[in-house]
């Protein structure tokens, strides 16, 4: 194998180290911060040139995926085509940015030592930076139970999506990926603002998200399977009984699966912008969540990266070996 395709098998592996050892430093310029600069600004550009809100929203949103993927590929390919080198450190560290493992672990588990001293305010106002629901009338348990639903979400969209979409096109189409989702965050709303504006960037998101959502519950479970603490077969039985039962078409899947292995019931009623959505349960016949499973669900986060990273690697293996 030439030293170029060697380095290009080892890229995936290279960013994993990397986000397991430094995170999102907030020092560190993130990409994911220019995107959310990239569509404030284009938002109302695509507004004012096109009077159909939702043919407007599919132009807005369509174009800045393009854009960033044009992007990120120019910039791997001139990396590459210097040396072999400086195409591996740019796509290494391009892919880094697109996972969020240690810093998904790192907010969930300040939320558990603010829970442990019994800091319940503290620990509700670093919640509410996490999820996208109403927390103010949210107590310790209900604190773990939104800190485990979102590590349990989040292991798709901040881990095994990117990783998913990187064996298929490398850095480039993870960091397209990352737009989709940041697309998702900031305009997916159904509100009055984005209800017509952001549905193709919800849609987009939704069929972005479709095949990994539907992957991870055997990545879960085989992680569950292999690490002590976890109940694996419970982990995908209570996925295929109950990963449909959720609003998002994608977000059950991964949320059953964790419910299933840490044996804990999850989702149900959730105040959004003010207004109750009534979500049904999931693990409905499990425990209540507790602050003590958040430190379950970090360490079943860990192990199922490894396992998404390993599958990843491994699937990249059959081009270069």
């Amino acid at each position: 194998m030439e030293l170029a395709g060697y380095l290009a098998w080892l890229t995936i592996p290279a960013a994993c180290c990397l986000d397991a050892l430094i995170g999102d430093p907030r020092w560190l310029p993130h990409p994911i911060r220019w995107m959310g600069w990239a569509i404030t600004r284009s938002e109302p550009l695509w507004r004012r040139r096109i009077a159909d809100e939702q043919l407007a929203g599919l132009g807005f949103a369509v174009s800045l995926i393009f854009a960033c993927w044009a992007v990120a590929a120019a910039i791997t390919f001139l990396a590459w085509q210097m040396h072999a080198v400086i195409g591996f450190a740019v796509e290494s560290v391009l892919l880094f940015f697109c996972l969020s493992a240690r810093s998904l672990h790192r907010a969930a588990m300040e939320i558990r030592a603010s829970l442990a001293l019994n800091q319940v305010d503290q620990a509700r106002s670093q919640v509410a930076m996490i999820v996208g629901r109403d927390v103010t009338r949210y107590q310790a348990d209900d604190i773990a139970r939104a800190t485990v639903e979102t590590v349990a979400e989040n292991t798709v969209d901040g881990i095994l999506s990117p990783l998913f979409f990187a064996a298929i096109g490398g850095a480039p189409l993870a960091l397209a990926y990352k737009m989709v989702n940041t697309l998702d965050s900031m305009v997916g709303y159904k509100n009055e603002r984005y209800l017509l504006f952001g549905r193709a960037a919800a849609r987009i998101d939704d069929a972005a998200n479709f095949l990994p959502a539907r992957l991870s519950p055997l990545l879960i479970a085989l992680a569950a399977a292999l690490a002590p603490g976890f109940t694996a077969l419970r982990s995908l039985q209570v996925a295929f009984q109950e990963g449909a039962n959720h609003a998002s078409p994608n977000a059950g899947y991964p949320e059953a699966a964790f419910a299933g292995a840490l044996g804990v019931r999850l989702n149900g009623p959730n105040y959004y912008h003010g207004v109750l959505v009534d979500k049904p349960y999931i693990g409905v016949n499990l425990d209540p969540v507790k602050p003590r499973h958040i430190g379950g669900a970090c360490r079943l986060l860990t192990c199922t990266t490894l396992v998404g990273a390993l599958f990843a690697w491994l699937a990249v293996s059959r081009s270069f070996l």
